[in-house]
């Protein structure tokens, strides 16, 4: 008898509450229609990331024994809870298989010795590109990012030239016109975290090697920090206290010229302002000298070890994991959710979603893009990347670089951080 066919039962399921409020009902459908046929009760919770009821609802549970079936982990949280968590290689490997290889970065978050500590999904998943005005970007600095990055499969001499030099002189351009390539770098800001994170992953500028060892007195980290120092004139003067809402503020309300920003910036252009989302255009991150490196925040839901029904745990995710599935839930979602296998990088939604017609369809990294999902801190032991993202060290970094502090005086103090984390 096949696993599928045991399922039965009840299962509970608790999963990050998506900002399109139109993607949970259909997930909830799809769920309901997966357990009507399997003869399983299930119960979804849709947990709001505000006010860190996940992160509060994940540390009850642990500390409780007892909770949802299966639960959602973003990011690190899957390492963090790894040793109480059921591997599910069986799933993994199998949609691997069916599907081929999930991204890097995703397996350096969802892995731990071999084992898949949770399965990577969809749901929630999101990169950090560029989103630019197109009318702004070629009346300002002459570059036309459409012909860049067309919606069709195909290299062009404007994406190969899409670097950081770019980047930095196109944002002097439009500061000059008074529009800004509006980049925060404040304290507890996932947006600055993932967008001067994958600035100095760029660079190779990375504060701690694979040993753990810290390397953040270094000629790439001395070189990012010249950068930053270049760029500061053209950054927001309020970029410090910038919050994940700032930068789409400032480009809903027609001021910034660029942002590094999922499509949520455009989706809320394409109720509130709809003549800036028909000037929309999102494409990959400039490319540095190790490459071009997308930041990205997956997501992952994992099954606890005292989970009641994990047969049907199982037999759920790998079910919603479903290309087919994933392409439903594609459309509600607006195309905000990025699929962890690259096979996935061509579901129809990217292609047809409008104004402008073929405004996403570079969103998704594809392998014309020769680009790849970057994880910010990932050049260390995941025990160590988690603390520098979580203590936003990089963000601080660049905030200290704006305050007129020294790239010496920086490194300073990012060492006697870093020192204090290996303690």
């Amino acid at each position: 008898m096949s696993r599928q066919q045991r399922a039965a039962g009840k299962l509970t399921m608790g999963i990050w509450d998506h900002w399109v409020p139109a993607a949970n009902p259909v997930l909830k459908g799809l769920v309901d229609e997966w357990a009507a046929k399997n003869k399983v009760d299930v119960t979804i919770d849709f947990i709001a990331s505000a006010g860190n009821k996940m992160i509060l609802t994940q540390a009850a549970e642990a500390q409780a024994r007892s909770g949802h079936d299966i639960l959602a982990f973003d990011q690190w949280a899957a390492h963090q809870y790894g040793d109480k968590l059921t591997p599910v290689n069986d799933v993994v490997d199998a949609l691997i298989k069916q599907y081929g290889p999930v991204s890097k970065a995703v397996e350096y978050l969802g892995t731990s010795d071999g084992k898949w500590l949770a399965v990577p999904v969809a749901w929630g998943s999101a990169p950090l590109p560029p989103c630019a005005r197109i009318s702004m970007i070629k009346n300002f600095t002459g570059e036309d990012v459409t012909e860049w990055y067309p919606a069709k499969d195909v290299k062009t001499k404007g994406a190969a030239e899409w670097t950081y030099d770019k980047q930095l002189k196109m944002a002097e351009q439009c500061h000059k016109a008074g529009h800004l390539f509006a980049l925060g770098c404040g304290a507890n800001s996932t947006d600055a975290n993932q967008t001067w994170g994958a600035t100095f992953g760029a660079f190779g500028a990375h504060l701690v090697d694979g040993k753990g060892n810290i390397t953040v007195d270094s000629d790439p980290v001395r070189e990012v920090l010249d950068y930053v120092k270049r760029f500061v004139p053209y950054l927001p003067r309020e970029t410090i206290s910038y919050d994940d809402a700032s930068n789409n503020k400032a480009y809903v309300a027609g001021s910034a010229a660029l942002i590094w920003n999922p499509p949520s910036a455009w989706a809320v252009a394409k109720r509130d302002a709809p003549a800036i989302a028909a000037d929309t255009w999102h494409f990959p991150n400039p490319r540095g000298k190790m490459g071009r490196l997308v930041p990205h925040r997956p997501y992952f839901w994992g099954i606890w070890q005292w989970a009641q029904n994990k047969s049907a745990a199982r037999d759920l995710m790998t079910f919603l994991s479903q290309r087919d599935i994933v392409t439903k839930l594609s459309i509600p979602a607006a195309g905000y959710d990025i699929p962890p296998f690259l096979s996935m990088a061509d579901l129809p939604v990217w292609a047809e979603l409008e104004p402008p017609k073929g405004t996403l369809y570079n969103y998704p990294v594809r392998p014309h893009h020769d680009a790849e999902y970057y994880i910010v801190g990932s050049s260390a032991p995941p025990d160590i990347g988690v603390q520098i993202w979580s203590q936003y060290m990089i963000p601080g970094m660049v905030a200290r670089m704006v305050t007129g502090q020294t790239a010496k005086q920086v490194i300073d103090w990012a060492k006697r951080e870093l020192e204090g984390i290996r303690r």
